[in-house]
């Protein structure tokens, strides 16, 4: 069900939703999740601990229990909007990807997402995004999405340009991480940029 309204976080603060696309399943980060989420990070540290800080060898359950906690009140605020990725068919945890950093008077939002190390390599992060991104569209009545990664993170960036997102610079000291600035490649992703099922509920929104 798409949404008509001016102001993002009143109108979707209550929505929880589940997102599927027969492979993947996407939902809100449960308590639950927390043990296994930090069985995955520390697995994970070694293949994408360089781009994700928060990734590293010190990560414990407390931290998991944190996150999943923090992503709750995130959802009832609407200030941020994370999923799990999870197998459809076999439930198990891949990873992460959600919204952050909305500009709600500009209707754009800040997209991540991040696989599971074992699972590299088998098109989960743009399978993923894709869902988000449909849901930042039609759900959210988002009009820009950015992915901002760092210039050598050649994995993200391949990933932004299979979900069809523009490279659209690269911003000088964008993002802070291990105690340095770092420049970054500056992606955007429009309802256009989707699929045309997509493209055509969006624009349903504005009629």
């Amino acid at each position: 069900m798409a949404h008509k309204h001016s102001d993002v976080n009143a109108a979707i603060a209550p929505v929880s939703p589940s997102l599927a696309d027969g492979r993947l399943l996407l939902r809100p980060w449960r308590d639950e999740d927390a043990p296994e989420l930090f069985a995955v990070v520390r697995e994970s540290v070694a293949s994408v601990g360089r781009w994700l800080p928060w990734c590293n060898a010190d990560y414990g359950l407390a931290q998991a229990e944190a996150w999943t906690g923090q992503c709750r009140e995130h959802w009832r605020s609407g200030e941020q909007f994370a999923f799990a990725v999870r197998d459809a068919a076999s439930g198990e945890l891949l990873g992460g990807c959600g919204l952050n950093q909305l500009n709600h008077p500009h209707r754009s939002a800040n997209l991540g997402y991040w696989v599971r190390g074992a699972r590299h390599g088998q098109g989960i992060a743009v399978a993923a995004a894709r869902l988000t991104a449909r849901f930042a569209f039609v759900e959210l009545g988002l009009i820009r999405i950015e992915i901002v990664t760092m210039l050598d993170n050649h994995a993200s960036r391949r990933v932004a340009t299979k979900l069809g997102a523009s490279f659209e610079c690269v911003a000088r000291q964008r993002l802070w991480a291990l105690d340095r600035a770092h420049d970054a490649a500056v992606y955007a992703l429009i309802p256009a940029d989707l699929d045309q099922p997509a493209a055509a509920q969006i624009a349903a929104m504005s009629s």
